[in-house]
């Protein structure tokens, strides 16, 4: 994005943002105002043109991760997805949200032909110019599509997809919770909470002033995943908890992030469309919804145990010093190695070597 630019984008979006609330009575749902945020046509924070994905924010990125950190994160996550796509019987990999295409490649790279096609689904036309650019070599063995089809096969991957699935917000007064959404006032937009019958999916005794997430769309995507996956699996990598975390009494601000040239705030209503805005992920809702719609559970656990499973401090072996320093990110408790969880479904059981030590289903 050129210098300036980022200004004229939240201009232009805000404008986009006022008219959708003014023709929705003047008050949005919260889980609208992320969907437009993050993803309006040309205005939305995956719709830009620019570098999202980057290691430093010199380069223009506001974050990095697993596999712009090493392509050992991909080379080992392949692993797993060989071997589903052996138990399943399939030879095709899904991608959602592929990024900037550095796990695509360590993907395509590791498996060789073992995978005949790897289709991404992507909503953003910039990041798929990225991709198509990063993928080139691999010809027609890379496919992009907009939308599922109603039956597939295959082993579907995505790493931090499900944080960026827009969510409602609910808040609790003391008496009873209460929608958030938000309106315009005057240049600026600000919150608004109204009465609705969405509730969190525990009773506890939450602290007045409690702020929570309800994971609606990512819920519903993978139900629909679950639905429409004839013959395959699913691993997703993202960061998040179990139920009886993610909805502790003690969590009073929920778990809403905005992310910006590296560094966080929580405040979505300021420079929209210039920053990332994501949620922790409610793996219990995950498992749930896949389960109802069919799926089995492979497992669930840290990624730190899941790509210690799969082999990375064997294939990290005689790795130079940078390397080796990616790879400690990956796996130390106190960077990604516990915030971050793998889960994995298929449409029928396997041993996925992923999760044969430290599977933590039970904890769901």
């Amino acid at each position: 994005m050129q210098q300036g630019e980022p200004d004229s984008v939240s201009a232009a979006l805000a404008g986009h943002l006022g008219r959708v609330i003014e023709e929705a009575g003047g008050w949005i749902g919260f889980e609208r105002f992320m969907a437009e945020a993050l993803y309006a046509p040309r205005l939305g924070y995956y719709a830009r043109g620019d570098r999202q994905f980057g290691a430093f924010p010199s380069s223009g990125s506001d974050f990095i991760t697993g596999p712009e950190m090493t392509p050992l994160f991909g080379r080992t996550l392949a692993r797993q997805v060989a071997q589903a796509m052996d138990a399943c019987g399939v030879d095709e990999v899904w991608e959602f949200g592929a990024g900037s295409g550095a796990l695509a490649l360590q993907l395509l790279d590791t498996l060789g032909e073992g995978a005949r096609r790897y289709t991404i689904v992507d909503l953003s036309g910039a990041l798929r110019a990225r991709q198509q650019a990063t993928l080139g070599a691999f010809g027609d063995r890379v496919r992009w599509v907009d939308a599922l089809p109603d039956t597939m096969e295959g082993v579907v991957v995505g790493n931090e997809v499900l944080d960026a699935m827009p969510v409602a917000l609910l808040h609790w007064d003391g008496e009873r919770w209460r929608e958030r959404g938000v309106v315009r006032r005057g240049a600026a937009f600000a919150f608004e909470d109204r009465d609705s019958p969405l509730r969190p999916p525990v009773q506890a005794a939450f602290v007045p002033g409690t702020t929570v997430e309800i994971h609606r769309q990512a819920q519903a995507f993978v139900a629909t995943l679950a639905g429409r996956l004839a013959r395959g699996a699913a691993i997703f990598v993202d960061y998040g908890f179990p139920e009886h975390e993610y909805y502790h009494p003690q969590r009073t601000g929920g778990t809403l992030m905005c992310h910006r040239a590296h560094r966080a705030d929580t405040d979505p209503l300021v420079d929209i469309g210039a920053k990332d805005i994501t949620a922790h992920v409610d793996f219990t809702g995950i498992a749930l919804a896949a389960q109802d719609a069919g799926l089995h559970v492979l497992g669930y656990t840290s990624q730190a145990r899941f790509l210690m499973n799969c082999g990375l401090l064997e294939l990290a072996g005689g790795a130079d010093a940078r390397a080796l320093s990616a790879v400690q990110k990956l796996l130390v408790e106190h960077e990604m190695g516990e915030l971050f969880k793998v889960i994995g479904f298929a449409t029928r059981p396997f041993d996925a070597i992923g999760f044969r030590d430290g599977d933590r289903s039970h904890r769901l």
